[in-house]
């Protein structure tokens, strides 16, 4: 029985495994030779890890060779560029290299491998990674699940996460939200609702089951509003309803304001554990 080729296994040893280490004979080749990669998906590196692969590079040297192809008079980077970039910093003026015989395809997988396989990038940069190459080569999420030896339902997860509001893409971008959080949000098709939800994880610092739950009883309650309103409904004014949004960012929790007439009505404040509960009177006492 034959196996789906996986790529990622194929380029351990040239992407960061140990199989391949730099040796005498490794080639250098100078810095300035060499291209970044027009494919790479990351578009943010950690500092603290660079500051720590520089320090380690200074001491031991770029011990995992770049992976490059020849481009015109230098090289284009195809993985490595965490490690080229260290060595920037470590002040080295060439490093070991492996040159490989790639097109353009492989030059983007081979990135994709490294990143998605081999580092912690982030969904959204993962998702913007696989919708590149989908719409570059034309090709299906099958053949990159295949490809990449990755779930296809793995790969349309991800590609869905593009749906969600820029501003929300851009908080879990930079880790504020997490994946799981990011999955919640995307089934919220109403953008406001879904950053106001998105705002909310932030500020309470909810954790995925609990931004279900809350997700869940705002649908509940918004169901049971519809029919209630079909009974009596008085409409929220402009004034009423900045109010209801000063409330909620001030007291970080679902605040509704009810009318049952011009001027009668309720205010509802949220609460889901005790602690939240404590936390709002304790700021209501202040306010005092």
């Amino acid at each position: 029985m034959t196996t789906k080729p996986r790529l990622g296994r194929g380029l351990d040893a040239l992407i960061g495994g140990d199989d391949c280490p730099t040796t005498p004979d490794t080639p250098r080749v100078a810095i300035d030779r060499i291209r970044q990669n027009p494919h790479q998906p990351r578009k943010a590196f950690d500092e603290d890890e660079l500051s720590r692969l520089s320090a380690s590079i200074r001491e031991h040297g770029v011990l995992q060779p770049l992976v490059v192809r020849a481009d015109g008079d230098g090289y284009q980077l195809i993985a490595g560029e965490r490690r080229l970039r260290a060595a920037q910093r470590a002040g080295l003026e060439a490093v070991p290299v492996h040159v490989v015989d790639f097109n353009d395809q492989q030059v983007f997988e081979a990135a994709l491998v490294e990143n998605v396989q081999r580092s912690d990038l982030n969904a959204i940069e993962k998702a913007q990674g696989f919708k590149d190459y989908l719409e570059r080569f034309g090709l299906k999420q099958d053949h990159l699940a295949e490809r990449l030896g990755l779930d296809r339902t793995t790969i349309s997860n991800l590609l869905g996460l593009l749906n969600l509001m820029p501003q929300v893409q851009d908080w879990v971008r930079v880790g504020q939200l997490t994946q799981g959080h990011a999955k919640v949000l995307k089934g919220i098709p109403e953008p406001e609702r879904q950053i106001a939800l998105a705002k909310e994880t932030i500020a309470r610092n909810l954790s995925v089951h609990a931004l279900e739950h809350l997700a869940k009883q705002q649908r509940e309650e918004a169901a049971a509003g519809g029919q209630a309103g079909d009974k009596a409904a008085v409409e929220k004014t402009a004034h009423v309803q900045s109010i209801e949004d000063e409330l909620r960012q001030k007291l970080a929790t679902r605040v509704q304001i009810k009318l049952k007439a011009k001027d009668k009505g309720q205010v509802v404040i949220a609460f889901d554990t005790n602690d939240d509960f404590e936390r709002i009177v304790d700021t209501f006492r202040k306010a005092a």
